[in-house]
C-alpha cells in the first residue's frame, strides 16, 4: 500500500506483541513490529516506507560508523483513559533534529516525512503503548550518513528512521548525582546544543567512573573552569532555591534545549514559581544548601521525564536531599502526567493526537 504523500507501508503478518507483555518493561529493550525508512539521494528523500522492524544491511566503509554524523530524537506517545493515543509536542522534536542535522551538516527532513511518516508508524502499532502509570511508546527518529566511502567529508546519502519502543520508567528511585570537574561535556563553539551520538559516546567514560563511586551520573561544569552547571547525563537539571527555580541558560550552545525543560518552566510558572535561567556555579549551590535553602533539585527530560536527585557529591561536600518531604517536583510531575494521560485539558496545544 502506497499512501498519498508517497510512503509505503508494509504491515506484519502477525504481531510480536502476542507474545509478551507490557508491563514492567526495561528502557529500551524491546521494540514495535514496524520501522519508518527513507533515503537522501542526488539532493532529495525517497523510498519513504514502514515496513516491518528487521536488521539493517550495511558496508564496513559506512561513514557514519567512521566519521559520526549521526543524530537522533527521543519523544514518547502516550494513550488516555479512553485509549486514544497522542504524542507529546512532537513538532519541537521536529524542529530541533533538524537544528542538529544542519550543525552536523546533514540534510533536514522534511516535516511531512517526519511528522506524518511518525503519525502513520504509530497508529500501525498503537496496539503497543502500555497503559500503565510511568509508561509509555519511546519514539526514537534518527538519521546516519551512508556513503560507503572512507573520507572526512559531509556524506551524500543519508538514512532516516523512526523506530519504537515500549517502556517503563528510566529511572524508578531518586537519583545520586557526581559534580564532574574533569572531564567535559561540551565547549561554546561546539556540538553540546545537538542531539549527536558523538555527545553520548563522550560522556561514557566519566559516566562510568562515576557509577564505581557509587553515583547514577554525572552533572556536568564548564569546560573552562569546571565551576559553572550544565546538565546531568540525559537530562536538564532545575535548582529550586526558595521560591525560585534556577536551570542552567542555554546562551552558550553547551547544553540541550530540552522539550521537557520548556514544558516545566511553564508549568513551574503556573505554579507560582520564579524561574531563573542563568549561568550558576557549583560554589552557589553550596552555599544556598549551606543556608538552608536549596529546597529541591530534579533532571528533566524525555526518556527520564522528571527525576528526583536525592545527593549531589562536589570533591569531600555531600549535599543530601529527603526526597519523601518534597512537593514542587511532584506536582509538577503529575500534572505534566496529567496533561500526558488525559487526565486534565490540554490547553497548550502539547499532545498531537493520532
Amino acid at each position: 500500500m502506497t499512501t498519498a504523500l508517497g510512503i509505503s507501508v508494509t504491515k506484519v503478518e502477525r504481531s510480536k506483541l502476542n507474545k509478551m507483555t507490557l508491563e514492567n518493561i526495561p528502557f529500551g529493550k524491546y521494540f514495535t513490529d514496524h520501522m519508518l525508512e527513507a533515503d537522501y539521494e542526488d539532493g532529495e528523500w525517497k523510498n519513504v516506507e514502514i515496513k516491518p522492524y528487521q536488521p539493517l544491511l550495511m558496508e564496513p566503509s559506512l561513514a557514519a560508523i567512521h566519521y559520526g554524523q549521526s543524530i537522533f530524537e527521543g519523544i514518547k506517545a502516550y494513550k488516555d483513559a479512553n485509549g486514544n493515543a497522542a504524542i507529546f509536542r512532537p513538532i519541537d522534536n521536529f524542529k530541533r533534529f533538524n537544528i542538529s542535522a544542519e550543525r552536523m551538516q546533514m540534510p533536514t527532513v522534511p516535516e511531512e516525512i517526519f511528522m506524518e511518516g511518525m503519525r502513520m508508524l504509530i497508529d500501525l502499532d498503537k496496539n503497543w503503548i502500555p497503559s500503565m502509570p510511568d509508561h509509555s511508546l519511546y519514539i526514537r527518529p534518527f538519521m546516519f550518513s551512508s556513503d560507503a566511502v572512507i573520507g572526512v567529508k559531509p556524506s551524500e546519502t543519508y538514512k532516516f528512521m523512526i523506530i519504537l519502543s515500549p517502556t517503563g520508567p528510566y529511572y524508578s528511585a531518586p537519583m545520586k548525582i557526581y559534580v564532574e570537574e574533569t572531564y567535559t561535556r561540551a565547549a561554546p563553539g561546539g556540538v553540546g546544543f545537538s542531539k549527536n551520538a558523538g555527545n553520548y559516546g563522550a560522556s561514557m567514560h566519566a559516566t562510568a567512573l562515576a557509577k564505581k563511586a557509587g553515583y547514577d551520573q554525572v552533572l556536568w561544569t564548564d569546560a573552562f573552569e569546571h565551576k559553572y552547571l550544565q546538565e546531568v547525563g540525559t537530562m536538564n537539571v532545575f535548582f529550586i532555591i526558595g521560591n525560585t527555580a534556577v536551570t542552567p541558560s542555554l546562551e552558550e550552545g553547551t547544553i540541550l534545549a530540552g522539550v521537557t525543560r520548556d514544558s516545566a518552566i511553564t508549568i513551574l510558572e503556573e505554579m507560582g514559581l520564579a524561574i531563573s535561567e542563568r549561568r550558576i556555579t557549583i560554589d552557589e549551590l553550596i552555599e544556598a544548601h549551606k543556608a538552608g535553602e536549596l529546597r529541591e533539585v530534579f533532571g528533566t527530560g524525555t526518556a527520564a521525564t522528571i527525576s528526583l536527585i536525592k545527593e549531589l557529591k562536589y570533591k569531600d561536600y555531600v549535599m543530601q536531599f529527603d526526597t519523601d518531604t518534597w512537593t514542587i517536583a511532584i506536582e509538577m510531575k503529575k500534572r505534566l502526567n496529567d496533561i500526558r494521560n488525559g487526565v486534565t485539558p490540554d490547553t497548550r496545544g502539547w499532545m498531537y493526537q493520532i
